[in-house]
């Protein structure tokens, strides 16, 4: 991988053919991102090599072709380029070209309810994403609490939240993660439960 797109976006994962493509690729609605302010672009990839682009009210067919090395050919208004496929995540695809130093960008939005037509749509997106995953990782994951110089735990967030509820601990208990040796990350108990 290129240090500037390394750089640029790190923590990418090559594209896996076994991983990515059926369940992550083929059939997806990809916006990209580049140059969404100008105009909006969806790509998707089908099977059969077939390549649909689709502006407005115009749709371009055209193809596309993977190696053993997972190297894409494809074929745009521009002429045939070949790039290296890479994911941030399962919703976020980085197709950088293999001739320049340039890369484009493309958002998932299949299971995204929203219409994506600006880079604040973008952003709201990328925010609602993550938000979510946090979410998660915050619930599925324990924390030890101190109070009164005497740490408990470890609890799930839902268990703190209970006891907060109950009166039983304070929402301003220091919490640190199980992973964590201290509690100089300053946060709260508090601050756990309003990302749930």
């Amino acid at each position: 991988m290129n240090d500037y797109l390394h750089n640029a976006i790190p923590n990418l994962k090559p594209f896996n053919y076994e991983y990515h493509h059926d369940a992550h690729f083929i059939n997806k609605p990809w916006v990209l991102v580049n140059g969404i302010s100008k105009k909006k672009s969806i790509y998707t990839f089908k099977e059969d090599n077939i390549l649909e682009i689709s502006r407005k009210n115009n749709v371009i067919t055209t193809s596309w072709s993977i190696n053993i090395q997972n190297v894409f050919c494809i074929e745009t208004e521009d002429g045939k380029i070949t790039v290296k496929a890479f994911f941030k995540d399962d919703d976020i695809l980085v197709l950088n070209n293999e001739n320049k130093e340039e890369f484009a960008m493309y958002i998932n939005v299949f299971n995204y309810e929203d219409d994506i037509n600006s880079v604040e749509d973008i952003q709201d997106f990328l925010k609602d994403k993550y938000k979510k995953k946090v979410s998660t990782i915050i619930y599925d994951h324990q924390f030890y609490y101190i109070e009164k110089s005497k740490e408990f735990g470890p609890f799930k967030v839902e268990v703190l939240a209970e006891k907060v509820k109950t009166g039983v601990i304070s929402a301003h208990c220091f919490v640190r993660d199980v992973n964590e040796h201290d509690y100089s990350n300053r946060l709260r108990i508090s601050d756990l439960i309003q990302e749930l």
